[in-house]
């Protein structure tokens, strides 16, 4: 399964390149903008905006509500899967 984490570019780093500093969840990585800037348009203009981030590359350009709606999500996922976690380690020491 790919995941899409949203992130929002923070600063251009390389326009040559077209390489920018996203920031996700606050941690910020550099990550390759070219799927989400065409010829048009200068890679300066993407700071601000929210993209769904995988493997190092901005795939998609989304709006910040579904950023948050997706960060939102991911985070009650990952609690999910602690309380998961919590369970299966609760269950191994009562079968030992």
């Amino acid at each position: 399964m790919c995941l899409g984490i949203p992130g929002q570019i923070v600063e251009i780093t390389d326009s040559k390149q077209l390489l920018a500093k996203v920031d996700v969840a606050g941690v910020r990585r550099q990550v390759n903008i070219a799927c989400v800037v065409d010829d048009s348009e200068q890679a300066q203009s993407c700071v601000g905006d929210w993209v769904l981030v995988h493997v190092g590359f901005a795939m998609s350009r989304i709006d910040e509500q579904e950023a948050q709606k997706t960060l939102a999500l991911l985070s009650e996922l990952g609690e999910v899967q602690q309380e998961l976690d919590a369970m299966q380690d609760s269950q191994t020491v009562l079968g030992s």
